[in-house]
């Protein structure tokens, strides 16, 4: 790690109900030993609100710093536009190695928003063929809202979402293995952000 400049891991889970965790709660049932290790010898914002309960504004308000009718963004198919600067622009300026490993909404083009490398693609795609076309608000794709969830209903051995963050893991893990063999000197940012908590 550098002397002046300490390495960054950011990790981040949708739906992760901070109240309900052993370090905001020492009487939770939950058992977490290594977030509980992260969480006892780094930092813990314990006072931070998201700024929007859809997923890809929050990450893009987290990103920029920005709200989300300053940054347009509306609903999970929103636009992170590419020239509004983020927290990976700003730390690369400091000489920071930075990476995403996982999920953050990018739609359209620019799929790093700042981020020199990015270890796995986004669990959806880039387009914008996944969410509700606000243009015709009476269509839904055949799997909006339907009975799939009902039918499906029961103990889920494996599904997109768990492969996925399995993934995310792996490759955070590689590149923080591969930064301390290649680059120790140079401090990074590594942004792991999974589907599950």
């Amino acid at each position: 790690m550098s002397q002046t400049r300490p390495n960054i891991l950011f990790i981040m889970a949708d739906q992760m109900a901070a109240p309900l965790l052993p370090l905001h709660d020492a009487r939770s049932p939950i058992r977490m030993p290594h977030l509980d290790a992260l969480a006892r010898d780094g930092v813990v914002f314990d006072s931070a609100y998201c700024n929007s309960p859809l997923c890809a504004p929050s990450r893009f308000c987290l990103m920029s710093g920005q709200l989300p009718s300053r940054i347009g963004a509306w609903d999970n198919a929103a636009d992170f536009p590419a020239d509004i600067p983020t927290y990976a622009h700003y730390l690369r300026a400091l000489g920071y190695r930075t990476a995403l490993s996982g999920k953050m909404h990018f739609c359209g083009p620019d799929q790093l928003h700042g981020y020199e490398e990015r270890l796995t693609s986004d669990i959806y795609p880039a387009d914008y063929g996944w969410a509700v076309n606000w243009d015709a608000p009476d269509v839904r794709a055949s799997w909006y809202h339907n009975m799939s969830s009902v039918l499906q209903a029961g103990p889920c051995v494996r599904s997109n979402q768990l492969d996925f963050d399995e993934e995310v893991v792996f490759k955070a893990n590689q590149y923080l293995f591969d930064h301390v063999r290649n680059t120790p000197e140079q401090p990074f940012c590594l942004t792991v952000s999974m589907t599950h908590p």
